[in-house]
């Protein structure tokens, strides 16, 4: 099977790297800088398998046609990447690997639906520099048609992946989709400081930020009749349940999960497209909450702030600190205050 990896981030770098390790016939497409340093230098990986230098094909573009299409970058870049490589994108199935709910229907513009597979990855891994990744953690990597019944390509597809990683194949991937955004609900709040999920979550404060999030995304969601689906190892009862209880105590469960979530610096997602000056994915997490409820003919107005929040931090390139963002949500000013920083 001929893969192409498009997006050299944190989660394609390491789907390359390990998939090649296997033995697979694998491509990874980034941009310029990136292809150069992996060219170089070979893609550097680092965290929970150890240390390893892989030496993995790198082009900027697609060359040749392929079996599978793996979009590995954000769900705002999925058009500009489809459109750099269309050429060799005829024939092809693809596999989406975004956080949000959208990816698959943006890719059903440009593909037959019978070839598009959707996928929920529950690994964590952090970009560090062009051609350098932290694996953070393992995790399940689960997969499933988005439109259509599973098929036997499907089943190929979780046999070849397997080799390199936990697989799970699932009938149920919208109301899994909608449980993995609720995980990803957290992301905005290092955005906003520039902190590490670690270092954030020791904020008791911002672990009730979270649990208050949390609880108006569900609320929407709920008023909208959609079923959130459990994931292999994560059931929706966990998040159900952190919504149900009251905000200390919730935030009190935030803050030793989060904090323990490995043992190298985590950076959220959202965070780590600002880090490189790149637009994040919050309108596909925060905001997809936020549109839902305007479609609703309601509102979703913690959610919204986060949303308008993030963005300003992009324009700006000046992370806010602590105070500010309790400020910001009426939270109680507890803990030593801390002072905005540039982003670098």
């Amino acid at each position: 099977m001929k893969i192409a990896i498009i997006g050299a981030g944190a989660i394609g770098s390491v789907i390359a790297a390990y998939l090649s390790k296997t033995g697979q016939n694998v491509v990874v497409i980034g941009r310029p800088d990136q292809a150069e340093a992996i060219q170089k230098n070979g893609l550097q990986i680092k965290g929970v398998r150890g240390n390893e230098n892989f030496k993995v094909r790198t082009l900027t573009q697609l060359q040749e046609p392929c079996d599978l299409a793996i979009f590995s970058v954000k769900t705002q870049d999925i058009e500009k990447a489809f459109a750099e490589n269309e050429s060799f994108l005829e024939t092809p199935y693809v596999l989406t690997t975004q956080n949000g709910v959208q990816a698959d229907n943006i890719l059903s513009s440009h593909f037959d639906r019978e070839k598009i597979i959707s996928s929920i990855v529950m690994f964590g891994a952090t970009y560090i520099r062009p051609g350098e990744v932290t694996f953070n953690f393992e995790g399940d990597w689960i997969l499933g048609k988005p439109f259509l019944p599973n098929d036997p390509f499907v089943q190929e597809l979780a046999r070849v992946l397997g080799q390199a990683f936990k697989i799970h194949v699932t009938d149920d991937m919208t109301g899994m989709k909608w449980l993995k955004l609720f995980i990803n609900f957290n992301n905005c709040i290092p955005a906003l400081v520039g902190r590490s999920m670690q270092e954030t979550f020791t904020d008791l404060d911002l672990c009730r930020l979270s649990i208050m999030l949390l609880k108006e995304g569900l609320g929407i969601t709920q008023k909208a009749g959609i079923q959130l689906v459990s994931l292999p190892q994560f059931p929706s009862e966990r998040i159900l349940g952190l919504s149900a209880m009251p905000v200390e105590q919730g935030s009190m469960i935030i803050q030793k999960t989060l904090t323990g979530l490995s043992k190298e610096p985590l950076y959220g997602s959202i965070l780590q497209s600002i880090l490189r000056k790149k637009m994040s994915e919050i309108d596909f997490i925060n905001g997809e909450v936020t549109s839902l409820a305007s479609n609703m003919g309601t509102q979703a107005p913690l959610n919204r702030k986060v949303v308008d929040l993030v963005h300003k931090v992009e324009r700006e390139g000046k992370f806010l600190s602590v105070d500010e963002v309790k400020r910001e949500f009426s939270l109680n000013e507890v803990g030593h205050t801390s002072q905005g920083h540039n982003v670098t």
